[in-house]
């Protein structure tokens, strides 16, 4: 191990919180991110949500404990801000089901369609895009596209899915998926819901349409969070990445929440590899060296920002509530 990464004898929180001071920074953590990330960030929340406060902020460094697109997301909205990543491999399973070289051929092959975009893809696709959506706001931003337009919806095709069903749309779908939402087992759910047969079911959209099928809530990370906190009874069930049960705990400590399994039974498998790879230790070489930082082209940034733009205007009324939203959506 070299002097760059040799960190034994190092204080890894009491160096990040002078760092944090020094470098005027503000950490941000996603709710999938471990706890002990979560608990020395500054602001927990949803990727929209964490981007707009940290702009809002009179730091110069903004780190961001999460995946690329999150990180490229505070980039856009705060260009003149120094953004970090502590670890660059930490993708997206989304970002990576859809190059933006071949989403641009795809859109050529359907001129006529206007492209709804889930703000989990690369700025480069967020530039080749009309609108971005996030998960709680895109049911009210279609809302306001009328029915003979045709659109591409991607890059996830669960949530496309979900919205078409529930909305009646006929969205052309590009073919990505939440590799931790698809992991999610439907006969393991069927199982625990028999063991636990008065607790509700919470889950993201990403999830596929046979998990979807047994919620009683579905919405985003901060929609299920509120409803951790407002639904009548003392256990649920949870159909997300299973870190957010760590902001359930702190929030409402009497309730009992139980990530859903996957197909081994458990929800291990659950757990997002590329959110884990941001660790303590990445994070205090991160805030030392201001490195891995994320750089956009300036181009590139003004043509997703005008999708971002869009969206904002488009969900204006729900801004400011948790990543637009949380749009209250019940299970059919």
């Amino acid at each position: 191990m070299n002097a760059r990464t040799d960190l034994s004898g190092i204080d890894i929180r009491a160096e990040i919180d002078r760092l944090r001071k020094e470098r005027n920074a503000v950490i941000l953590a996603h709710y999938y991110q471990k706890p002990e990330i979560q608990d020395l960030a500054d602001f927990v929340g949803d990727s929209l949500e964490l981007s707009r406060k940290a702009a809002e902020t009179d730091a110069e460094v903004i780190a961001f404990c999460g995946v690329r697109f999150m990180a490229e997301t505070a980039k856009i909205l705060s260009p003149d801000k120094t953004v970090i990543l502590p670890d660059m491999n930490a993708g997206c399973s989304l970002e990576d089901s859809c190059p933006p070289d071949q989403f641009a051929a795809f859109r050529a092959q359907h001129p006529d369609h206007i492209a709804l975009t889930y703000i989990n893809c690369s700025v480069e696709v967020k530039a080749l895009s009309d609108i971005i959506v996030t998960s709680s706001s895109a049911e009210k931003i279609l809302s306001q596209i009328p029915p003979e337009q045709k659109i591409i919806f991607g890059p996830d095709k669960h949530l496309g899915g979900y919205i078409n069903r529930k909305m009646g749309r006929d969205m052309l779908l590009w073919p990505g998926v939440c590799i931790v939402h698809e992991a999610f087992s439907e006969t393991e759910l069927l199982k625990l819901k028999a063991q636990h047969p008065s607790a509700p079911v919470a889950a993201h959209p990403e999830c596929p349409p046979h998990v979807l099928d047994h919620a009683d809530y579905v919405g985003s990370t901060s929609g299920i969070l509120q409803y951790a906190k407002d639904f009548d009874g003392d256990t649920l069930i949870v159909a997300t990445e299973p870190h957010i049960i760590h902001q359930m705990e702190k929030a409402v400590p009497e309730k009992t929440f139980i990530g859903a399994p996957g197909a081994d039974g458990n929800c291990n498998c659950n757990i997002c590899p590329y959110m884990a790879l941001n660790t303590l230790e990445k994070l205090y070489v991160a805030l030392r060296d201001l490195e891995p930082r994320i750089e956009i082209a300036e181009d590139i940034r003004l043509k997703a920002k005008t999708s971002l733009d869009r969206m904002l205007a488009m969900a204006s009324g729900t801004v400011g509530l948790g990543d637009l939203g949380p749009l209250r959506v019940t299970g059919d």
